[in-house]
């Protein structure tokens, strides 16, 4: 889904490198897509789905073991 109409962000704690993604919202769904390949693939997540994996992140869930 590539539309001149999306806003989208990436957070502000991104590097210069761009290694990151980008979020834009549309009704009901959250838009993915890597900030280097802006014409490559959008992910696609409903917005409860997006709450509860950015949950998981504040939580430390995906944190790796170790670093």
């Amino acid at each position: 889904m590539q539309d001149a109409t999306l806003t989208w962000r990436k957070s502000t704690r991104s590097g210069a490198a761009g290694h990151c993604v980008e979020v834009a919202n549309v009704p009901a769904t959250v838009l993915v897509r890597d900030s280097k390949d802006v014409d490559g693939p959008v992910l696609a997540f409903a917005e409860t789905d997006w709450s509860g994996f950015i949950a998981g992140v504040q939580a430390g869930e995906f944190d790796r073991l170790g670093h």
